[in-house]
């Protein structure tokens, strides 16, 4: 019999057999569902997608078609330092409890469901990426949280995609005060100078496009100050997926 059959039977019985001790759960409220990686119907139906058309450059959805191309206004009054960005979903009251798990609480096991999602919502992006770049933690905050959820989401789509993940592409030179509570301005001022390119990873990034990986988007500060970094360093075009994002209901 041949042997790679033999094998993908055994894995799958293995998983059928851990599915009947340990049964699938819900990704955000832990009941029962019929496969790993899935929400239940009722959280499924409290999440946001966001889904086209959308700002060409931000990717904030838009209420109706306003044609290839269109910007958002805040797009229009000021062109972020990344080319496009795209998300899977709204964080709002439906997906916070999803994304705070997946951040906080060791839900490390939903990055492969999420990255899928993310290849998705990001496809066109991934298909003109040469690597992905996680945004960094800094390293006291690596160590107290033991992972970093923009490098999980990172390392799956690599697995999805066969892109290259730079995990240490960017270092955060320092850490910064939490940004929970800071509006758009407090946020930029806060990351400036936050980011610099890994020496030893210079030579990778030069000329590439890069497809910065995080999990989520509050104002963008983040990720607009890691784009102009990668930009500084030499990438030649920088891109930027999110899992979920902050986003008003009008453009």
């Amino acid at each position: 019999m041949n042997a790679t059959r033999l094998i993908g039977w055994a894995q799958a019985g293995a998983r059928g057999l851990l599915d009947l001790v340990l049964p699938p759960r819900c990704l955000a409220c832990g009941v029962d569902v019929d496969a790993p990686g899935r929400l239940c119907a009722a959280c499924w139906g409290r999440v946001r997608f966001l889904v086209p058309p959308v700002c060409a450059a931000c990717g904030l959805s838009f209420p109706h078609d306003v044609g290839p191309g269109a910007l958002c206004g805040a797009c229009s009054r000021e062109r972020p330092p990344y080319d496009r960005a795209r998300t899977v979903l709204v964080y709002d009251d439906g997906s916070r409890d999803l994304i705070l798990a997946f951040k906080h609480r060791d839900r490390a096991e939903a990055a492969p469901a999420f990255a899928a999602w993310m290849g998705r919502a990001g496809a066109a992006l991934l298909a003109e990426a040469d690597l992905l770049a996680p945004v960094p933690l800094h390293w006291t905050r690596l160590l107290a949280r033991r992972f970093n959820q923009a490098g999980l989401l990172a390392n799956a789509l690599g697995r999805i995609s066969g892109l290259p993940v730079v995990v240490d592409a960017l270092i955060r030179r320092r850490r910064t005060p939490s940004q929970g509570r800071l509006g758009r301005l407090g946020r930029r001022e806060n990351v400036q100078g936050a980011f610099r390119i890994n020496p030893r990873r210079a030579a990778a990034i030069a000329g590439r496009r890069v497809l910065l990986i995080d999990d989520v988007m509050t104002t963008g500060a983040t990720l607009e100050a890691c784009a102009r970094t990668l930009r500084r360093g030499g990438a030649g075009a920088v891109d930027a997926l999110t899992l979920a994002r902050v986003a008003s209901d009008s453009p």
